[in-house]
């Protein structure tokens, strides 16, 4: 199964008791739809994530970028504090596709383009001998 969404907040790695890395993340996807009225429905789900593979896609997995991923759902039911019955979708991704948007990656994208437009002998502030 695919999914499309935005992170909710920024990924963490936790270690289980066995000494394995897990990072989790939340994403938020939208669907809309038309009603017999013609009104438009908006509807967001919620995911809870979780990647095995390597716990260094963390660092990029910032709150507002879009990903696609790519594994499966299932569910996990709660009670509520008010005694309510509740659950929750659980997507166990096997592949992450990065579309940008998080504050890390812009950050770090904004720093390698102006590292790549310095020549290697400039400095700030010096003009160039011709």
């Amino acid at each position: 199964m695919n999914i499309i969404g935005r992170l909710t907040r920024d990924a963490e790695v936790r270690t289980t008791s066995k000494d394995k890395q897990v990072v989790n993340f939340s994403v938020a996807t939208n669907d809309s739809y038309r009603n017999k009225q013609g009104e438009r429905i908006e509807q967001t789900s919620y995911f809870d994530c979780s990647y095995w593979i390597s716990p260094n896609v963390a660092k990029i997995l910032t709150k507002g970028t879009l990903v696609e991923l790519t594994g499966r759902v299932s569910t996990r039911p709660w009670t509520a504090n008010n005694g309510e019955l509740r659950a929750s979708l659980n997507f166990h991704t096997s592949t992450i596709k990065l579309h940008g948007g998080g504050k890390k990656i812009e950050n770090s994208q904004t720093s390698t383009n102006e590292q790549k437009t310095k020549t290697p002998n400039q400095e700030d502030g010096d003009d160039l001998p011709f």
